[in-house]
């Protein structure tokens, strides 16, 4: 817009025609009152194929905003909050290794990210497990009935096709394989039947050759369980191609993975690149906001959770809560039960209100405290007020001081 000006300020000459100088003046006052975001009728077909084309840009970003920031997408699922969360952690090798610390995996990190996963008001424990699937015949049997391999095309940077085998767990048969094993006793914890505390069984594979999880993924979460596998590859080449390139995976570091598909697994957070479709009722992909840090960033390395990631784990269980709690006085209303309905809905109104009260002390935290330098204060003089009376006439004097200083500074 500046630089159209300028051309047409460029006409007000005495090179130019009385013509060409008056359609100059009558461009400029056309632009002063231009406003893309009225219905003023304009004569020009360009400046209307414009101001439609910014309006479709607009509304496009301002709509791709609001479902990533506002309402992020998660998984279609109940996801319930717990006070502490069990990580049952299970390295499974083919041969035996005498010690966890002994294991390729950086357990520290491992331990710092799912922790990570966490709100403030929450609690992780963390129990390892080794199991060698050359000791265990039936855990062996479930690793070997998983296992496939299949050919799959890769669409290069280059615009040309070239097909690649991978080696790969099926992570369907694989869980049916686990449950097997979970219903004889062998793979459950303490915590397997506790209403306060979440077990999250987090199984993860170390293998030699490059292996995955469903033909493309390093983890995935399931209903009951998460799968990881690691293998030896330091740089291996991915399906996906960035800037003209191909991302390489360091298959040795599969935590980025992991922390995406336990976070998933407890409170249903999608990748970035994944938002909901209204027109087709279901997920569709926009890889305009994989950016980050973080987990659920497929195209950056790093694997740190951010607030607005932690926030939307709060929200996910908030919605869950807010949506079981009608759902159950709904239904015994239905049931013409109203005196159970209303002791429910005292429970409910009691920690609706302890709710909005967090709420506005959360939103009073975000306004500016402005001080006063004049306060009064009606207090019942008697012997036991004189002392507090004391410790306020301190406050207010060292307050005025404070005062007395920021002014002065500006």
């Amino acid at each position: 817009m500046q630089d159209l000006k300028n051309e047409l300020q460029a006409f007000d000459g005495e090179e130019y025609d009385e013509n060409h100088r008056r359609k100059a003046i009558e461009a400029l006052k056309r632009m002063e009152n231009w406003n893309l975001f009225s219905d003023t009728y304009e004569d020009y077909q360009n400046y209307t194929v414009a101001r439609d084309t910014f309006l479709a840009h607009l509304g496009a970003t301002l709509w791709g905003s609001m479902r990533h920031i506002i309402s992020p997408s998660i998984a279609d699922g109940a996801f319930h909050y717990y006070e502490k969360i069990s990580f049952q952690l299970f390295f499974i090798t083919q041969e035996k290794v005498s010690q966890v610390k002994h294991l390729p995996v950086d357990l520290k990190a491992v331990m710092d990210g799912l922790s990570s996963l966490l709100l403030p008001s929450q609690k992780p424990t963390f129990s390892p497990h080794m199991l060698t699937l050359s000791e265990d015949p039936a855990l062996a049997m479930a690793f070997s009935v998983a296992r496939r391999a299949a050919a799959v095309p890769l669409l290069l940077v280059n615009g040309t096709y070239r097909k690649t085998v991978r080696s790969y767990l099926d992570s369907s048969i694989l869980q049916y394989q686990l449950q097997r094993l979970n219903d004889h006793g062998s793979l459950k914890g303490a915590h397997a039947h506790s209403r306060s505390t979440l077990e999250v069984p987090i199984f993860w594979f170390i293998h030699g050759d490059p292996l995955l999880v469903d033909k493309h993924y390093q983890a995935r979460a399931l209903s009951d369980m998460v799968i990881v596998v690691q293998s030896e590859a330091s740089s291996w080449e991915s399906h996906l191609q960035c800037n003209g390139q191909s991302l390489l995976w360091d298959l040795r570091m599969p935590i980025k993975a992991a922390l995406a598909a336990v976070s998933e697994h407890m409170a249903g957070l999608l990748p970035l690149h994944l938002v909901y479709s209204h027109a087709h009722e279901t997920a569709i992909e926009d890889w305009i906001w994989s950016v980050g840090c973080n987990p659920f960033s497929i195209t950056s390395q790093g694997w740190h959770i951010s607030q607005f990631q932690s926030d939307t784990i709060a929200r996910s269980y908030i919605i869950t809560t807010l949506d079981e709690s009608i759902q159950v006085i709904s239904t015994v209303s239905g049931e013409l039960r109203y005196v159970d309905a209303l002791r429910l809905l005292y429970t409910l109104e009691d920690a609706s209100k302890q709710f909005v009260n967090q709420v506005n002390a959360t939103i009073a935290l975000f306004h500016p405290i402005h001080c006063t330098k004049e306060r009064k204060v009606h207090v019942v003089f008697d012997v036991t007020t004189i002392p507090a009376f004391v410790v306020v006439l301190g406050q207010h004097s060292f307050i005025e001081m404070i005062v007395d200083e920021r002014d002065n500074r500006n």
